[in-house]
């Protein structure tokens, strides 16, 4: 059994690395608040009996040896960067829930047949170096790690040089071997577990995405002069889109979810008619026929707005991740759990990216969700109790457990 009082003093330790004042956290990859985030996770482990080694990419593993290291481990794990102003729990949680697996086999005095490693995966948040889960993905083999050294931030610092300047470039190659399983713990980043009033979501997939970045242009004018039926406006064109955009999500079941968040507008000037609009759009769902429907339709209503106002559209499709699907067998390892532990559980998808998507390419995965307080994430109102956080890292010790002995 797990000690929940100890998980969530973890949690509230981890939370003052980086905190911000309406009670969140900022952790940028790399950051020097990720490095205290690390070497505090790294100070905790070794405390705990486990061996660290960190990759190539930076990520962290702490291994609980096995009876027989022969055997490919056990993972489980998530990350410790944030957004600029994000939670306490997102993905934090997931590390904590892995430590407190490996304590309380600790306090159980139980050996595993395989190993078990805790991961600290790098920047999943993707917030800095314009790429999100990119530690998780060079471990996988989908990025090499030279193009991901090479990335910049906005200060034109470089993932590599970052990665050195923390302390965190190891020398461990990226992934390239064997994992009997990675389970990963998480908040549900949405309301759906805490409207049914049910503490732990048995994850089945994750929803496919496909982002775009839409320039349209028009031509500049005097905001004063240039009558309004002969303007070539591409903010008007895109505030146009944008309605549509949204208008297109609901011609589906399920609905689908669809994102206008990002737009620059040039000149940007105050009395001057916008020349060029760029907005990027996020789309995503559960079942890749219905996303790239929408696609078709969402991308066609603009190409028609662009064509009846008289303006010019290039469209980029900046990604694709298609939707991901978890392995059977952990997943009802996950619901068989919460059912002897008396837990209720729901199964669910995944409605963001998270690392264990990256991994199931390469091993069988599962995740285990949590409920977070009215849905909220990426903000610094994020919150979870400390009785759901325990609920789900019961779950996670006795599927870790089982698959480290099988």
């Amino acid at each position: 059994m797990i000690n929940g009082d100890r998980q969530w003093q973890s949690h509230m330790e981890m939370a003052r690395i980086g905190s911000t004042p309406a009670g969140g956290v900022c952790r940028l990859a790399l950051s020097d608040e990720d490095k205290e985030s690390r070497d505090l996770f790294v100070q905790w482990a070794e405390q705990a009996g486990c061996a660290v080694r960190v990759d190539r990419a930076g990520n962290i593993f702490a291994r609980r040896p096995g009876m027989d290291g022969n055997l490919p481990p056990v993972m489980t794990g998530s990350h410790l960067d944030t957004q600029p102003l994000g939670g306490r729990f997102d993905g934090a949680y997931g590390v904590l829930a892995g430590l407190e697996v490996i304590r309380s086999l600790n306090d159980d005095g139980l050996e595993t047949r395989a190993p078990i490693d805790v991961v600290v995966w790098t920047d999943e948040e993707g917030c800095r170096f314009t790429s999100k889960t990119m530690g998780s993905m060079v471990f996988t083999g989908m990025v090499s790690e030279s193009i991901v050294y090479d990335v910049s931030d906005p200060d034109g610092k470089t993932f590599g040089d970052e990665l050195k300047r923390i302390g965190y470039a190891g020398s461990e190659p990226c992934g390239g071997y064997p994992i009997k399983a990675y389970f990963e713990a998480h908040i549900e980043q949405g309301p759906l577990l805490e409207q049914a009033g049910i503490p732990v979501g048995a994850v089945i997939g994750a929803q496919g995405q496909r982002c775009f970045i839409i320039t349209v242009t028009g031509e500049e004018g005097h905001a004063g002069t240039l009558p309004m039926d002969q303007r070539k406006d591409s903010f008007l064109g895109v505030a146009r889109m944008t309605v549509a955009i949204n208008r297109a999500a609901f011609k589906f079941q399920p609905v689908p979810v669809a994102t206008i968040a990002h737009v620059q507008v040039r000149p940007n000037s105050r009395n001057t008619i916008a020349g060029e609009t760029k907005f990027t759009i996020d789309s995503r769902h559960p079942d890749a026929e219905i996303l790239s429907a929408l696609e078709e339709e969402m991308l066609g209503a603009c190409k028609s707005i662009a064509e009846e106002m008289g303006l010019a559209i290039d469209v980029e499709r900046t990604s694709v991740a298609p939707p991901v699907s978890f392995d059977p067998i952990l997943i009802d390892s996950v619901r068989n759990s919460a059912e002897k532990l008396g837990i209720p559980h729901m199964d669910m998808f995944s409605a963001a990216g998270h690392d264990a998507c990256k991994l199931a390419a390469v091993a069988p995965t599962a995740m285990i969700f949590v409920p977070c307080e009215n849905g909220i994430s990426h903000n610094e109102l994020e919150n979870a109790t400390p009785e759901d956080l325990a609920a789900g890292t019961e779950v996670l010790y006795a599927v870790v457990l089982e698959a480290a002995n099988s």
